[in-house]
């Protein structure tokens, strides 16, 4: 087990927020959850930010690309 250092108004806040949740969970369970979730946050924005470079390097092909779809589409 490890132990982290916090401070006395995030302490406070976690122990408000155990004390109020409607799913008993200890100090310890509401701290992973919410840095699982923060983690999961981060991997979500890094994919997204390389999807972004990724569409904007390739995006007068993918235009091309929607257009011929939709003209098919709009022929069908």
């Amino acid at each position: 087990m490890k132990r982290i250092a916090i401070d006395e108004a995030t302490s406070k806040l976690l122990d408000v927020l155990t004390e109020t949740s409607s799913r008993r969970r200890s100090r310890a369970a509401l701290v992973r959850a919410a840095l699982r979730q923060y983690a999961k946050t981060q991997r979500r924005r890094e994919t997204e930010t390389k999807d972004g470079v990724v569409f904007r390097k390739h995006r007068k092909r993918l235009a091309r690309q929607a257009r011929v779809l939709i003209t098919e589409q709009a022929r069908s």
